[in-house]
């Protein structure tokens, strides 16, 4: 409005450097014509006719992508970018007319025809760019000035060209031959989209220009097997091995080629050494992407401290970035200081179908990038039949993301040649769409075609290049049929060099973890005090109270031997990494790791600052998310293994939001891909009439997945069992993750603790014996895990039975088995029985059902049932009163 306009003019006269330069450029011709005329109506018609042109270059810069020339296949859908002179109130009559607003975007009192000629040309030729909705000006500013400056005319001196036509000559002749060689095989391939061949090699060659040492990638299968021969470096005949379905090659992997992950050092254009790894994944598309975020955070965090030497670079297919809500999830995380990793460049390969669902019924968002909007990250879209404006938007897309350490998203517009898979026919759904690409010449031919309009001689180079490729990929299949298959090379990085695989017998008994009296004493100062300056609030005070005091009367409870667990760790140089939802105070206010000033909100915390030559706990409250931060973890985890790092759920059934990553990474990425984590899952589990979503973490989906020591599982009933397994996790020379029921009524149970002698010797326990009654008295063994152990000890005392031992099974899996026969024979005649507080069909009965030395155990649990637990805590009080005098009767 008018008001609006006024508004924005005087504060340019008052402060003129605050006002967005558009509004600058357009207002310094309002002067000159206002200063240079003596206002008659014509100079009143040009003004307004002044302020159209600019309503209409700035409607370019918001909405010309709306008309770009990006879909290489088909017309694009009509969005309505309202870019017509009539919507501006000009006329072609206007079109010959001078314009001092020109200047605002680098032309000088230009014509309206050169005006739109050029608008047409930066904004709606082959790439058209989302960046208005940015808020940050400074970034805004930015993004108009390159993108206006450069975009309009892409031109790469003849090196680069050639780099452009031999990487999309190795796409395309790689492809041609896995057909070839390997008829009728999944390869799930790049046919369509073998720009993304020089694009991912222009990213890797601006990034080590601009700083970056090492680049993460993250993608699903969709032309993956290209990527990994032609940009990350793995060895064609390790890919041609895999296909011959053999193991040769020394690895071990048990997973489909295009899962597979891989490490290499490659050479950059300029000479410069770069290290780069693909993250290994399972079918679930975007899960990638978190966990990419996360090892690249682990990656920075251990060795360069400076995220513009590390990118993560995530590929992502069109219809799952717009369909996945971990996109959603990880974008979130991607500026809080939890999970900021300086910026994600994401690649969209836009094939614009997902398997056979078309673009129109998988989004309502125009653009399937959409997502980045939520963030104010930048979005280009590519044509990808023009490999040269695809190399163009990943050297912008670099350059931003290392000065603004922010998200970027590069949309490339291609096509899928073939269905989903090689066998499959996607003419069933698209006859239409897939007539179309069966004229249409690959991306390679096409840039062939250009350049040998521009130059005679890259037609031979081409041929040249063709020929030479074919044959050193005949050479290598060869050397496969041979089984001359050369060894893998080592990356840089050395934290896992050190640390092995483990063997069954490594199970039979936990290593001694425990600490010195002095270190428990120092520990118990620093996370029971405060500096004195600080403000703390009553409540919170007390609590660091009652640890000193807890100390004094050798009664550990819970909480501060967690804190004993992670301040003797920490004191032993182990970093800590900590997440989840409220961890810093504890879901059930018992952890309370860092106090807060009453005034100044300031954080304390005494885990930190213990010893002068420590490591640092870091422990963040995570936005709400269980997939995408339990991703983001495992992540993590694989590059951190010197570390103890933990994620908690705020309740131990939330986890199921993150099944995936349990199911498919956390379970079986030692099977799968033979990678190792230490990752531990705290989740609060126990009955206690919180109703359906508040008592069961699901632990029989967990043990469901148990085998070939892939993990382990725990359920603690006293606190210095807590501090030894957590110990024990950094004293194995192997990893493993863990999975550890932790209590909620526990956490204040005058029965639950521990003595500091516990601390002072031994290790972590997977079985505790009940030591009060004599062997020859003991008619019935009743074994159990948890919190019921309570509730059982409870009911035993208040009846006075004298012939019944309660035995813990802290370890739930791998399950003690060496430990159970001994048991088992110490108490030969008596009755053995077992009861679980979940329904008989969750829980942990099926389970142990299937073990030979449990046959003769008489099991308890509340009926089979579909939900979890009763939400009325009258009836959850009867059902466990039942459960306890049943099985003791």
């Amino acid at each position: 409005s008018n008001k609006y306009i006024d508004d924005i003019y005087q504060r340019y006269l008052t402060e003129p450097e605050e006002v967005e330069d558009s509004w600058k450029h357009f207002f310094e011709g309002y002067e000159y014509q206002r200063i240079g005329s003596s206002m008659d109506v014509s100079s009143e018609s040009q003004i307004e006719k002044e302020f159209n042109v600019f309503r209409l270059i700035q409607s370019y810069r918001s909405r010309g992508h709306l008309l770009s020339d990006t879909n290489p296949i088909r017309v694009r859908v009509d969005r309505e970018a309202r870019l017509d002179l009539a919507n501006y109130n000009l006329k072609e009559s206007d079109l010959s007319t001078k314009f001092n607003i020109s200047k605002s975007i680098g032309l000088n009192n230009a014509t309206l025809k050169e005006i739109l000629d050029h608008l047409q040309k930066t904004y709606c030729h082959h790439i058209g760019i989302e960046y208005m909705h940015v808020t940050d000006t400074n970034m805004r500013r930015w993004l108009r000035e390159k993108f206006e400056e450069r975009s309009k005319e892409i031109s790469f001196p003849a090196s680069k060209k050639r780099t452009i036509l031999q990487k999309l000559n190795d796409a395309v002749v790689f492809e041609n031959f896995l057909q070839n060689k390997f008829i009728g095989q999944k390869r799930f391939s790049l046919e369509g989209g073998e720009s993304t061949i020089p694009a991912l090699n222009a990213i890797i060659d601006e990034g080590s220009r601009l700083g970056a040492k090492e680049f993460v990638f993250g993608m699903a299968h969709r032309g993956r097997l290209n990527v990994l021969a032609n940009i990350i470096g793995k060895t064609y005949e390790f890919i041609f091995d895999e296909f011959e379905g053999n193991k040769s090659s020394g690895e071990s992997e048990d997973d489909v080629k295009y899962h597979l992950g891989y490490t290499s050092n490659q050479k950059t254009s300029q000479g410069d050494e770069v290290f780069l790894k693909i993250m290994h994944n399972p079918s679930h598309l975007e899960a990638v992407g978190a966990t990419t975020m996360g090892y690249a955070r682990a990656q920075n965090d251990l060795l360069y401290n400076d995220t513009k030497k590390i990118i993560p670079i995530v590929i992502h297919g069109d219809a799952a970035i717009a369909g996945q809500g971990i996109v959603y999830e990880a974008a979130q995380m991607s500026k809080l200081d939890a999970f900021n990793v300086g910026g994600t460049i994401h690649f969209v390969i836009n094939n614009q179908i997902g398997f056979t669902t078309d673009f129109g019924d998988a989004r309502s968002s125009h653009y399937s990038t959409s997502v980045g909007k939520v963030i104010d990250a930048p979005i280009i879209h590519v044509n990808g039949d023009d490999p040269e404006a695809v190399v163009f938007a990943c050297e912008f897309a670099t350059e931003f993301r290392q000065k603004f350490n922010q998200d970027i998203f590069i949309d490339m517009v291609c096509y899928r040649k073939y269905g989903h898979n090689e066998g499959d026919e996607p003419k069933y759904t698209q006859p239409h769409l897939y007539g179309l690409v069966a004229k249409h010449e690959n991306p390679r031919d096409l840039y062939l075609k250009q350049l040998k309009s521009q130059n005679q001689e890259m037609q031979e180079l081409a041929k040249k290049m063709e020929e030479d490729f074919k044959k050193e990929l005949t050479d290598r299949f060869n050397n496969v049929k041979q089984k001359t298959i050369p060894q893998r090379k080592q990356g840089p990085h050395r934290e896992w060099r050190s640390i092995g695989h483990s063997k069954p017998e490594d199970f039979d008994q936990s290593p001694s973890t425990f600490i010195d009296y002095k270190l428990l004493e120092k520990i118990t100062d620093k996370v029971s005090s405060t500096p004195k300056d600080f403000n703390i609030l009553k409540k919170a005070k007390k609590i660091l109270q009652n640890r000193k005091k807890r100390f004094e009367d050798n009664n550990i409870d819970w909480a501060l031997a967690e804190m004993y667990a992670f301040g003797s760790l920490l004191s032993e140089g182990t970093k800590i990494r900590f997440t989840g939802q409220d961890v810093i105070r504890g879901t059930f206010s018992h952890r309370h790791a860092k106090v807060f000033d009453e005034l100044t909100n300031t954080p304390y915390c005494g885990l930190n600052n213990i010893d002068k030559n420590q490591a640092n706990i870091e422990i963040y409250n995570s936005l709400l998310s269980e997939y995408a931060v339990l991703a983001y973890e495992y992540g993590y985890s694989l590059g951190s293994p010197k570390s103890l790092n933990i994620w908690e759920a705020q309740f131990g059934d939330f986890a199921n939001g993150a099944q995936i990553i349990i199911d498919q990474f956390i379970s079986a990425c030692e099977v799968k891909w033979r990678r190792m984590i230490g990752l531990v899952l705290l989740l609060p589990h126990g009955y206690e009439g919180q109703g359906p979503e508040h008592s069961s973490a699901r632990v029989e989906r967990f043990l469901q997945m148990a085998a070939q020591h892939n993990m382990v599982i725990a359920n603690c009933t006293t606190p210095a069992n807590l501090f030894h397994i957590l110990r024990r996790q950094l004293a194995w020379n192997f990893r493993k993750p863990l999975i550890l029921f932790t209590p909620k009524s526990l956490l204040r149970h005058p029965e639950c603790i521990s003595k500091l002698e516990d601390f002072t010797e031994g290790g972590f326990k997977e079985i505790i014996e009940d030591s009060t009654l004599k062997v020859k008295d003991v008619k019935k063994v009743v074994f159990c895990t948890g919190k019921i152990y309570y509730d059982l000890v409870a009911k035993i005392k208040s009846d006075e039975v004298k012939d019944t031992s309660v035995i813990r099974l802290e370890q739930i899996y791998p399950l003690p088995e060496k430990q159970l026969k001994k048991i088992f024979t110490k108490y030969k005649k008596a009755d053995f029985r077992w009861v679980q507080e979940e329904p008989a069909n969750m829980g942990t009965l099926q389970y142990l059902k299937e073990f030979e030395i449990l046959k003769d155990v008489k099991f308890f649990s509340r009926k089979r049932s579909a939900s979890p637990a009763t939400g009325f805590s009258k009836v959850h009080i009867q059902e466990q009163n039942d459960l306890i005098n049943q099985t003791l009767s």
